[in-house]
């Protein structure tokens, strides 16, 4: 039987600031427009924390029983290592899952936005399908669309949206910036499972771009916040303030940039995460002023 500790691992709470930072961008998207409502916030935050560890838990259960997790570099495997028997992890993703379901429900229901059913529906469904049921997306080189679409752009704008009924061009811009961001930890955590995902037949968007294209992706991806402060700043000075998480990046831009592979790449994965949350502060709070 798993420990608590085991499972907190296995739930990679490495991963959360891809569920803080869009939220934190969207609440100082919502003050801009003289809308926050710190309840509204509150569950905004909730729906996409438990979203993530649904996410997480589910990737853990369908990769470890198609094996693509035996041989896997990184963060503790429930399944493919063993440490837990795969249906007490199928129902750990499925209570997650279950949870921000509710969640979303309740702010649904007391915001008014009916219509934002739909979308909380198909963010539910993109999680489970993106390792799970017979052919899984992630299989197929589209996880990277999904996590921008889910975790950049209907986080940011629904949050902003739950609280405000409209959103703006800076909503917007932080929303392309924080799914840039948060692509770019699935890109480096791909990069770094080029080996193992081409031997179990996963054939991720990493696998299909190869080494040098994955690699000149994420420096990509990473750049187009940088380049969205200075546009925002253009309007709003204050905004530059995002350019200050720069240095968060230094080490993870040159562990890509250099070749590294296997276990030299993980902190580039903590990096970029630190980054993308540092940014939604910064650019949060000065949206907020």
């Amino acid at each position: 039987m798993a420990t608590v500790s085991e499972w907190i691992e296995g739930a990679r709470p490495r991963t959360l600031p891809n569920a803080v930072a869009p939220v934190l961008a969207g609440v100082g998207a919502a003050v801009a427009l003289d809308a926050f409502l710190w309840w509204r916030s509150l569950l905004a935050l909730l729906v996409a924390l438990a979203l993530i560890i649904g996410v997480n838990y589910a990737n853990d259960y369908s990769d470890g029983i198609r094996g693509t997790d035996e041989n896997r570099v990184g963060p503790l495997r429930l399944v493919g290592s063993g440490t837990a028997k795969p249906k007490a992890v199928l129902a750990a993703a499925l209570t997650s899952l279950g949870i921000a379901g509710v969640l979303g429900l309740l702010l649904v229901a007391l915001s008014g936005y009916w219509w934002l059913l739909a979308m909380g529906a198909v963010c539910i469904l993109g999680a489970w399908f993106y390792t799970g049921g017979k052919k899984p997306y992630g299989y197929y080189g589209f996880g990277e669309i999904a996590v921008f679409v889910f975790f950049g752009l209907a986080s940011v704008l629904g949050t902003v949206y739950v609280q405000a009924g409209r959103i703006s061009w800076e909503a917007l811009g932080c929303a392309i910036a924080v799914g840039c961001f948060s692509t770019g930890v699935l890109t480096a955590n791909n990069l770094r499972d080029i080996p193992t995902d081409i031997e179990s037949g996963k054939r991720t968007l990493a696998t299909r771009l190869g080494n040098t294209g994955t690699r000149r992706l994420y420096l990509a991806l990473v750049t187009v916040p940088f380049v969205i402060s200075v546009l925002l700043g253009i309007w709003h000075p204050i905004l530059l303030g995002g350019l200050l998480c720069a240095p968060l990046l230094i080490s993870s831009v040159k562990a890509v940039a250099g070749n590294k592979v296997g276990r030299e790449l993980i902190p580039a994965l903590r990096d970029t995460g630190l980054a993308m949350l540092a940014w939604a502060v910064l650019t949060g709070v000065g949206l907020a002023l």
